[in-house]
């Protein structure tokens, strides 16, 4: 059995090798301050930065977890799975665990978890991930970083640190709300500008005209709040005495509501690297795709890569040995039926590829008797037949 850290949610035990420090030297209260007032909840409600969340970790925690090892030159495919990959952490199955490191890195730019279990060789089995929010890392000294969580002195060991984007002679990642605190903040505010659009108008909803009486300012308030109630409370307006009601009908264009949420969206889809058309931005019309999968291919290179090779390289850096670990990143370029089939016949003709290899990419069990583990004879194909007849 795996040797299990029972200190996960108790006190820890590495309170005791705290140190006095100054107050002001450590958050106490938690982890990192937020540097920032826009909270991550609350960047969450903006509809563009929760559509680049969510196709990140959707499609990161969506792919299939591949492990191998190195054999000299080559690379061969471990059949076993090791149980971080399938029972990651006490509630999560491996789509949340990875959901969840994945949603840490692109709204705090670090994803912080904790060794809660080892095995008998002392490499993790279970990790939970920790709110971003409640560690903070001493980078005092850059090559020896000291981590905190709530408060409370954790050996590095036991931590898993994955971060976005790191600076020069840093540890910890930049958070992408607070380095953009100022465009997000302005995102809200166009949403909130907006609302009160529908609900109150960005301009005076109607015009009172009366041809038959001059009135003065005070008068004018008093029609006017009347009014403002009357429309408010959706009751029929009766007036008399030759006045003229106008209704005024303004689009929110004409305020350039829509252009502003579009130009946001556009830029938190750049900071995330996600293409702004799947998160209400402008595309420029000029990138179009002739099938799903070129798509599929572009986000997989451009947007995904990046964040599956961080995942890769820190996961690898778990495993014993010379395993390793890769997604496959092929399992979201499904092709046609008839395109599939076709690459399957090449790849065994060729000889890379066996019937059962070819089978488990088709989730099909592998053949009877070991028949499906042959090769086609490359070298045989290569050779040239002999002259009838003749040595030469």
């Amino acid at each position: 059995m795996g040797r299990v850290l029972t200190a996960l949610w108790a006190p820890l035990r590495w309170a005791g090798s705290l140190g006095k420090r100054a107050i002001t030297s450590l958050p106490w209260g938690g982890g990192g301050a937020v540097s920032s007032a826009v909270s991550a909840e609350r960047a969450l409600s903006l509809i563009p930065l929760f559509a680049c969340v969510r196709i990140l970790a959707d499609s990161v925690a969506s792919l299939p977890v591949q492990l191998y090892r190195r054999n000299g030159a080559t690379r061969e495919m471990v059949s076993y799975i090791p149980q971080l990959f399938f029972a990651p952490a006490a509630v999560d199955n491996l789509f949340m665990w990875l959901h969840k490191c994945v949603v840490s890195m692109a709204m705090r730019g670090n994803a912080y978890g904790l060794i809660v279990q080892r095995d008998d060789l002392g490499f993790p089995t279970m990790i939970e991930w920790l709110n971003p929010d409640e560690v903070w890392v001493d980078e005092l000294y850059p090559t020896r970083p000291v981590y905190y969580w709530q408060g409370r002195h954790v050996p590095t060991a036991d931590i898993v640190h994955i971060p976005w984007v790191v600076l020069p002679g840093k540890v910890a990642g930049l958070s992408p709300i607070a380095a953009f605190a100022e465009s997000i903040g302005h995102g809200l505010k166009t949403v909130e500008y907006g609302r009160s659009w529908f609900e109150n108008g960005g301009t005076p909803p109607a015009t009172m005209k009366n041809t038959a009486k001059a009135i003065n300012p005070d008068e004018a308030e008093e029609i006017s709040d009347r009014l403002a109630a009357r429309v408010r409370a959706r009751k029929p307006l009766v007036f008399g005495s030759d006045w003229d009601f106008t209704a005024l009908k303004v689009s929110p264009e004409e305020s350039q509501f829509i252009e502003t949420m579009r130009l946001n969206a556009t830029q938190i889809a750049t900071i995330y690297g996600v293409p702004p058309g799947k998160v209400g931005g402008d595309s420029g019309g000029s990138m179009t795709y002739s099938t799903v999968e070129l798509e599929g291919l572009d986000l997989a290179q451009f947007t995904l890569r990046p964040w599956l090779v961080r995942l890769e390289t820190k996961l690898s850096q778990l495993m014993p040995g010379k395993e390793f670990v890769k997604f496959n990143v092929d399992a979201m370029l499904r092709t046609s039926l008839i395109d599939r089939y076709t690459a399957h016949g090449m790849a065994l003709a060729q000889g890379w590829q066996n019937r059962d290899g070819i089978r488990a990419i088709e989730d099909l069990s592998p053949l009877p008797g070991g028949e499906g583990q042959t090769y086609a004879p490359l070298a045989a194909a290569s050779t040239p037949p002999p002259k009838p007849g003749g040595t030469g």
